[in-house]
């Protein structure tokens, strides 16, 4: 497998949906807290972004195993697998490097920070590869665009400016066999209420790959949320997700951002209403899907730059 074929399989121009995340956790620990440490924001770069590509070839190798219809469909183009002409071996053996490799530097990660970080990396571990693989994937229910949202765009982002704050956001400590978990309520709402545009445009990503394979999805049995609601339903649903990113506006303000800094995402409103027009209009995944990452990645870099400029700001 050469290197072209490897970011084919992993599908590297879809990454930004755990950098971005991460990025803003970053930043967030950065303003909230004033705290940042380079080794563990290394560590947890390099096991995120190695699960995210493991996590994605699995769920390429799997539709290779268990597609109905080998034709049509764009069948021989879509999957890298096929349009690679990849060897089985080549590909589960890309698998099993990447996830040692995820789980090795979370593992460090932890040693270096607590043990909450365990349970955490181990269920989103957990969920990533359900997400993809065994009897009944996540990705094949109605329930995928919550899962992939909550976990890419919250757990993401907690996890992100947890580890450089020291208990100061949650713990867990283990005391003569008793587990203990303190959480501090208030910092996790405000962090969910930040992260509500990573969670909905990521949910919408993959809201709008099954828009688009719905079809396709019936032919193969994937009983995703399109094929539970239909086509018209899962487009106003598309539509309203991206409304309610704009939510956290209030959540910038309770941080304590300038309020003209906390308008700046409001510019974001024209070339979102352009792109929801046009993949309402049309929804092919060669043509209009990239429309719902560039809404993700319009969106939540908005909210990177509004914080990366108060971080400047004198306080």
């Amino acid at each position: 497998m050469n290197g072209r074929s490897f970011l084919e399989l992993v599908e590297i121009r879809t990454k930004a949906a755990s950098v971005i995340p991460f990025i803003m956790g970053t930043l967030y620990a950065l303003y909230r807290f004033d705290s940042f440490y380079a080794g563990r924001f290394a560590l947890m770069l390099v096991s995120l972004l190695s699960f995210d590509m493991a996590t994605t070839a699995i769920n390429n190798y799997y539709d290779f195993k268990k597609a109905s219809r080998t034709h049509g469909y764009g069948y021989e183009t879509h999957n890298p697998i096929v349009r690679r002409k990849l060897k089985e071996s080549a590909v589960v053996g890309t698998i099993i490097l990447l996830l040692l490799l995820a789980a090795g530097c979370g593992l460090l990660l932890v040693a270096r920070t607590n043990l909450l970080l365990l349970v955490l990396g181990g269920l989103s571990f957990l969920i990533g590869i359900l997400y993809s693989f065994g009897p009944i994937p996540i990705s094949r229910m109605p329930l995928g665009e919550l899962f992939s949202g909550l976990f890419m765009g919250f757990v993401i982002i907690f996890i992100s400016a947890f580890i450089h704050t020291d208990g100061t956001l949650a713990l867990l400590t283990l005391e003569r066999g008793w587990v203990h978990v303190h959480l501090n309520l208030v910092e996790t709402i405000y962090l969910f209420w930040f992260s509500v545009p990573a969670i909905v445009c990521i949910a919408n990503i993959m809201l709008a790959n099954n828009i688009c394979d719905i079809e396709e999805d019936i032919e193969n049995r994937r009983y995703t949320l399109p094929v539970h609601i239909g086509k018209e339903r899962a487009l106003i649903l598309f539509r309203l997700l991206y409304y309610v990113s704009y939510a956290d506006l209030a959540a910038l303000l309770l941080l304590g951002l300038h309020p003209l800094l906390v308008l700046l995402p409001l510019l974001t409103w024209i070339p979102l209403q352009r792109n929801l027009a046009k993949f309402t209009a049309r929804q092919e995944k060669a043509a209009t899907f990239i429309l719902s990452v560039r809404n993700f990645v319009l969106l939540n870099v908005a909210r990177i730059a509004v914080l990366g400029t108060a971080l400047l700001l004198p306080r």
